[in-house]
Formats: C-alpha cells, sequence, structure tokens
C-alpha cells in the first residue's frame, strides 16, 4: 500500500538533539515518515543514524539521552510517554530490527519463545498459538527446519541465522513502523531478496512504515520512496529516491553513490572512495561539517548551510551552498 501523500505523518521527528557527556552527536535531526512509507536514512557509520532511530522508543545507550526535540508517533509524544506505556509500543506498533542480532537475542530463552513473546504479551495468545506462529514466522524468514530451530538457543545457531531469528521476532506483531538497522548485512544474497520480499508484503497487507538504515545503495533504490542523508549528526539532504539518485545536490551524496561498483563501468577500474573520514563529534568543523573532505569547499562553507528546497523541486533538500555545482563532481 503507496503512502499518502496527503496523510499526516505517523512517525514525526522535530530537531532532534542527542547528546553524550555535553556533547551533540545527532544535532537538529528533523525527519517524518507516513504510513505505509519507507524511508531510507544512509551515510558512513559514524554519522548518527543508529542513534536516532533508537532515540524514537528511547532504547539509547546509558550514556546517550535526548537533549532537545520532539518524537511524535501517531500523534503521541515518545519522549512524554512513561516507560509502562513504551513497553505498550515496543514490539507491538513499533518494532526494531537491531543492527548486533547476536547480542540482541537472549542467550538462556529459546529462539521461539523470543519470536512468540510480543504474540503472548501483546496480543494475548496462547503458548501453543504463539509457538505455533512463530515457528511459522522462522519459516518466512528462510530459516530452515524452523520447529528444530524454535527449540533451540542463540549459541546454536549462526550469525545469519540469529538475524533472521530478530526479523522474525519484529515482524511477528505486524507493526505500524518497523525501524530496520541493517536488517540484511549478515545475509546472503539469496535470503536478502527473501528478507526484503517479506517487508515489502509487511507493506502491502499491513500498511506498515520503514525506517530503514543501511549503506547497500541497492537496497535503497529497491525499497526506498524517500532518501534522507546524514553527515555529522544532522541531514545533508533529503527527497524522493528517484532525485536522490539522478540528481543529488549535496557533494556528500555525489560522492557516496559514486562509490557503488557499476556493472556497466570499465572493467578493472578503480574503486572510488571519499578521501578521509567520517570525524567524532568533538572535531566537526564550524560551518558544514563535510567542508573537510568536500572538493568544493571554500571560505564561504565556514558558515553552515540551511536544509533549503532545491531549485525546481520542493520535496528535495539539501544543505549545501554549492548545490549548483554538484553535478558537475566526477
Amino acid at each position: 500500500m503507496p503512502a499518502d501523500a496527503e496523510a499526516p505523518p505517523l512517525l514525526a521527528i522535530d530537531n532532534l538533539r542527542v547528546a553524550i557527556g555535553g556533547r551533540s552527536v545527532v544535532d537538529g535531526v528533523t525527519l517524518s515518515i507516513r504510513r505505509g512509507e519507507v524511508l531510507a536514512l544512509v551515510g558512513e557509520s559514524g554519522c548518527g543514524k543508529s542513534l536516532t532511530a533508537l532515540s524514537i522508543l528511547r532504547l539509547l545507550p546509558a550514556a546517550a539521552h535526548v537533549a532537545s526535540g520532539s518524537i511524535a508517533f501517531d500523534g503521541t509524544d515518545l519522549l512524554a510517554l512513561d516507560e509502562a506505556s513504551l513497553r505498550d509500543l515496543r514490539g507491538n506498533r513499533v518494532s526494531v530490527i537491531f543492527q548486533e542480532p547476536v547480542a540482541s537475542l537472549n542467550p538462556l530463552v529459546r529462539i521461539g519463545d523470543q519470536v512468540a513473546e510480543s504474540l503472548r504479551l501483546h496480543r494475548g495468545a496462547t503458548a501453543a498459538s504463539a509457538r505455533a506462529e512463530a515457528v511459522a514466522m522462522l519459516a518466512r524468514v528462510g530459516i530452515a527446519d524452523p520447529e528444530r530451530r524454535a527449540g533451540q538457543f542463540p549459541f546454536e545457531l549462526s550469525g545469519g541465522m540469529c538475524q533472521r531469528a530478530m526479523i522474525a521476532s519484529a515482524l511477528i506483531c505486524r507493526p505500524e513502523i518497523l525501524i530496520a538497522d541493517e536488517p540484511t548485512t549478515a545475509l546472503d544474497v539469496t535470503i536478502q531478496a527473501q528478507i526484503l520480499d517479506l517487508l515489502k508484503t509487511l507493506r502491502a497487507e499491513a500498511g506498515s512504515a520503514v525506517l530503514l538504515i543501511t549503506h547497500d545503495m541497492g537496497v535503497v533504490a529497491e525499497m526506498a520512496d524517500r532518501v534522507a542523508v546524514m553527515y555529522g549528526g544532522t541531514v545533508v539532504e533529503s527527497g524522493p529516491v528517484d532525485a536522490i539518485f539522478d540528481a543529488p545536490a549535496h557533494p556528500y551524496t555525489r560522492l557516496l553513490l559514486a562509490t557503488v561498483p557499476r556493472l556497466d563501468g570499465p572493467r578493472r577500474a578503480e574503486l572510488k572512495t571519499i578521501a578521509g573520514a567520517v570525524p567524532d563529534a568533538a572535531s566537526w568543523p564550524e560551518g558544514c561539517r563535510f567542508r573537510t573532505r568536500c572538493p568544493l569547499a571554500d571560505d564561504r562553507c565556514a558558515e553552515a548551510p540551511p536544509l533549503r528546497s532545491v531549485v525546481g523541486d520542493a520535496g528535495h533538500r539539501t544543505a549545501c551552498w554549492h548545490s549548483d555545482r554538484v553535478a558537475g563532481l566526477a
């Protein structure tokens, strides 16, 4: 079911700032997702994508906290909810596929019980019916002999199997929003395709929205309706997936896309990279945070550019003083 462009956002994040030790690591992020929409959040490691996602259900590590901003789900302020109300949402209306599947599963609880837990907790399912649905979901995510695997513990499964079990747990209640943090990283291409098809089915049948965090631009092209590109704790570009791929308006986005290997390129061509590395929050430069790595940077970039609409496309926004020159980058 495609997203209704006129509908209000199901999830709205406004001017979010997450701090660790008094220093902002996510700084002024604004995002929204409508029912049935897939928003891809992309960028190199260390750009703040996972911390942004973990803020939604207040699952941040102990050292981090939301310093300011707002997060609303279906009109409810998530930052103001008590813990009991949050537990009613987690795994039920909002589910998460975590980046570290082995660390996210309870080593002392059998896989089937972990997958079935949400059904028993949120839907009042009996132990027998919840287990049957858990086994069926394990089969849907590509686990062979799901009945036997349901009776095993996480340490008896491979890393890829643990990831599929965690995906099964996240999907079993058919959530309204799925936060998927690198959901297919440890999976081979066959299982990856199966998982992506399952996400598409969830979207079509339940109208679920997906916040997809990934480094895989192929997955973005296949799954996403809109893309938000993060760098240095901020969103530097956002817009429809076609606009981002066909006419990126920020140097970082352009260079990020250029690193993707192409089958139609020259044979034995050297893979492109982005010079330098993402600085940590203590080393962010003044002004545009990408300027120390940007081939277009000049003195004006010492002033932080606002996120503004690209000329001729109000739905496509970029934070760059030189967006009119981005197309010329190799």
